[in-house]
């Protein structure tokens, strides 16, 4: 559970500047960085409604040929399939039970 600040309105996780803008609670941003390969930026995100996001930016150096490009590409596409399926899935409420 996520506390906020009766006081401030912000969360415990909330960056509390600039990047809480139009009623949204940002957090800093986590930075993977592989110099010259890939760098991965994530921010929790409180929308106005209330739900909670996580706002992913990737950036992956592609190979120089077309063909190796590609293949990076689809493979690449896969990959974020399979982790956005599997984070949709963890956040879906479990089925109700009859009883």
């Amino acid at each position: 559970m996520t506390r906020r600040n009766a006081r401030t309105g912000h969360t415990d996780w909330c960056g509390r500047d600039h990047r809480c803008n139009l009623g949204e609670h940002r957090s800093e941003e986590l930075v993977v960085d592989l110099p010259g390969r890939a760098r991965a930026v994530l921010v929790r995100v409180r929308s106005t409604a209330g739900r909670d996001h996580a706002e992913v930016r990737l950036r992956v150096a592609l190979a120089p040929t077309e063909v190796a490009a590609r293949r990076q590409l689809v493979g690449l596409l896969a990959d974020i399939r399979q982790a956005v399926t599997r984070a949709g899935i963890a956040a879906r409420p479990a089925p109700r039970r009859a009883g």
